[in-house]
């Protein structure tokens, strides 16, 4: 992200990851509306910090932050806005979400986008509401791809023909286009549901009944894309 040393940043932002330092303080690697933020929680693993509660895994937070000459950014108050505890009840749902937060860190390491803290956010929400964790999965692979400028064609062919609702088509890996093909895996449906991933946020995504069978096609795909 842009930053002016002696600044004091008050943002919402999610824990990617952290790392404990010296006798008391963490390492935090932060998403936020502004990008991603390497900050240090002074103190945090002492027994009486405020900062503790504002920074734990799995929620959202309100962090104020002084932005200083150094990369590392000091975090000088923390409340937590929102917990997703029910992650932290399921195998299925922490594992998930630990992917999501791992290539978050990753992409943000290279993309700036404001997107990736949104991304996050929704995934956050949606795992803890319940485990289906094939639709979450597949939405968060293709928006990474989406944001990451390897957004999967969906309108047209390798020969740059527009798909037909009447036909079938195959993954293209060499050419990452659909291709033609009478037995091919993908049809109208699963490309349906492709365009309403990645046009659509992940709670209107989640509200379409999709047939057994189609979302495991369609996850197959995102994983292909996004080099899963």
């Amino acid at each position: 992200m842009m930053r002016s040393a002696g600044k004091d940043l008050k943002t919402l932002a999610i824990v990617l990851r952290r790392t404990n330092y010296g006798e008391a303080d963490r390492i935090l690697n932060l998403i936020t509306p502004n990008g991603k933020i390497v900050a240090i929680a002074k103190g945090v693993r002492r027994p009486k910090s405020k900062l503790a509660g504002g920074v734990e895994m799995f929620c959202l937070s309100e962090l104020q932050i002084h932005l200083g000459k150094s990369e590392l950014g000091v975090v000088t108050s923390a409340r937590m806005v929102k917990h997703y505890g029910e992650i932290l009840q399921d195998y299925e749902r922490m594992e998930l979400m630990a992917l999501v937060l791992k290539k978050i860190a990753m992409v943000a390491e290279h993309t700036d986008s404001r997107e990736w803290f949104e991304i996050t956010r929704q995934v956050l929400e949606e795992i803890n509401g319940d485990t289906d964790a094939a639709m979450i999965e597949a939405w968060f692979l293709l928006n990474l791809a989406r944001v990451s400028g390897e957004e999967v064609n969906l309108y047209r062919d390798v020969m740059g023909v527009r798909l037909d609702a009447e036909k079938y088509y195959d993954w293209n890996v060499q050419e990452e286009a659909f291709s033609e093909n009478e037995q091919g895996e993908y049809g109208v449906n699963e490309i349906k549901i492709l365009r309403l991933m990645v046009t659509a946020n992940l709670a209107t995504v989640k509200r379409v009944k999709v047939k057994l069978g189609l979302m495991g096609k369609v996850l197959n795909l995102a994983k292909i894309v996004a080099k899963n």
